[in-house]
């Protein structure tokens, strides 16, 4: 009987699902809502349907994001998740359990690798392949990670970014920061309670960072927000200026940078003249802030551009793990692969 193969992007912010032929076939948000009762969690939704709950729930049903700075954070959260997104792409009346390629953030533990391998065989897999995060995103960007020469990719994740350079299908260096899309967006949050005394969420805080957010300084843009007065709790609108935006993100822009500058210093001496000619390409959805590629190429000294489908690179190059079992084969994690990255998760 045939077996289904999936690929799964297990995101902090969004859980991506591939399939081999299909293509995309789930990408929803990484949040489970429960019911607390005594010692257990009731599961009352997932993806969207939580997403949607959150900031609108009643006291007793809460919202959870099971995966932190891209590894599980909570396991009984991620099977529900792992559960629902593996239904969510089968077939109505399948009777077989489809094998899985997940892709995993660099350097993690053998811990949380385990900790990802159980809870998608509890929640339904077959079996269970482990990739890099930042090998799928350069495959998905169509670098050649086959050739030996130096390919950068920076991804900038919801919860995390990583900077890695490629050759020969290993990773041979590469640094990563707990900064990424969710920190920009809380930085927002943060400036509009500083300076304007006004409440807004998360969800506000986005819709701000991609209208007016620049890594860029200098715009004369301006955008209303609407939200709480922290003091008297009624609703009130503000006009913001994206030079105030861009004040708030830039400190998390240079930490990235930060990292990518270490990730180059790690980076072996023969293959630094392949960078300067190449360059970097982004992925993640932080590749489409505003003035991001030139702010790069500015302070990075080196060509940078953003890949063509940046918030699908690294499922793009889990799709095509599905459809190149050579390729898997060389860059899968065996189970005691530890990375050679010094960041601890």
């Amino acid at each position: 009987m045939f077996k289904q193969r999936l690929y799964i992007d297990l995101g902090t912010a969004n859980t991506l699902v591939m399939h081999g032929s299909r293509g995309l076939v789930a990408n929803e948000p990484s949040v489970v809502a429960y019911i607390q009762r005594d010692t257990r969690r009731q599961i009352v939704a997932v993806g969207t349907e939580a997403k949607s709950k959150i900031g609108r729930t009643p006291g007793k049903l809460m919202a959870d994001h099971p995966l932190r700075d891209g590894v599980v954070a909570d396991l009984d959260s991620t099977q529900a998740l792992l559960r629902y997104f593996i239904q969510a792409a089968s077939p109505r009346f399948s009777f077989t359990r489809p094998s899985l390629v997940i892709s995993l953030p660099y350097g993690v533990s053998d811990v949380e690798k385990k900790a990802v391998r159980d809870c998608a065989i509890s929640a339904g897999a077959s079996d269970v392949t482990l990739i890099e995060e930042p090998m799928a995103a350069a495959i998905g960007a169509d670098l050649p990670v086959h050739a030996a020469r130096g390919n950068m990719v920076i991804d900038i994740g919801g919860g995390t970014t990583e900077a890695a350079v490629i050759s020969l299908y290993g990773i041979v260096a590469c640094e990563a920061v707990r900064v990424g899309g969710h920190a920009f967006d809380e930085s927002i949050v943060e400036l509009l309670r500083r300076r304007h005394n006004l409440i807004i969420g998360l969800p506000t805080a986005e819709r701000v960072k991609i209208a007016i957010g620049s890594a860029l300084s200098g715009s004369d843009e301006f955008a209303p927000v609407r939200g709480l007065d922290f003091t008297s709790g009624l609703p009130r609108e503000v006009s913001i200026s994206a030079e105030e935006i861009h004040q708030a993100l830039d400190p998390h822009l240079l930490e990235i940078l930060s990292a990518v500058k270490r990730a180059l210093q790690l980076t072996p001496p023969d293959l630094l003249p392949d960078l300067i000619k190449t360059g970097a390409v982004l992925a993640g959805g932080g590749a489409l802030l505003k003035g991001i590629r030139e702010r790069f190429e500015r302070e990075l000294k080196i060509p940078v551009r953003i890949a063509e489908d940046p918030l699908l690179a690294i499922a793009n190059g889990g799709r095509k793990t599905l459809i190149d079992k050579d390729l898997l084969s060389k860059i899968s994690l065996p189970e005691s692969h530890r990375g050679l990255s010094a960041v601890t998760f």
